[in-house]
């Protein structure tokens, strides 16, 4: 059974070494004017994630205030 498995796998590589060589060819390789606008899309929430981070961490404890228990360290010496 195991000759078996391996004549099938050797008849799938058979059957697929033509696929193989496109791969390493250029010719998939496509830049077109969109190229450009997905590369933009795809970094944009990237980039945008930190400064929404910062901004809502800023937001809740700017909105928490002062507590009791914390002192202002500009009044010292």
């Amino acid at each position: 059974m195991n000759h078996r498995k391996c004549r099938i796998a050797a008849l799938l590589l058979l059957a697929f070494a033509g696929n193989a060589q496109a791969v390493d060819s250029y010719r998939y390789l496509h830049v077109t004017i969109d190229t450009v606008w997905h590369i933009f899309l795809f970094l944009l929430p990237l980039v945008l994630a930190p400064l929404v981070l910062v901004a809502w961490l800023y937001w809740r404890y700017a909105k928490r205030g002062k507590g009791p228990n914390q002192d202002v360290k500009d009044s010292e010496p």
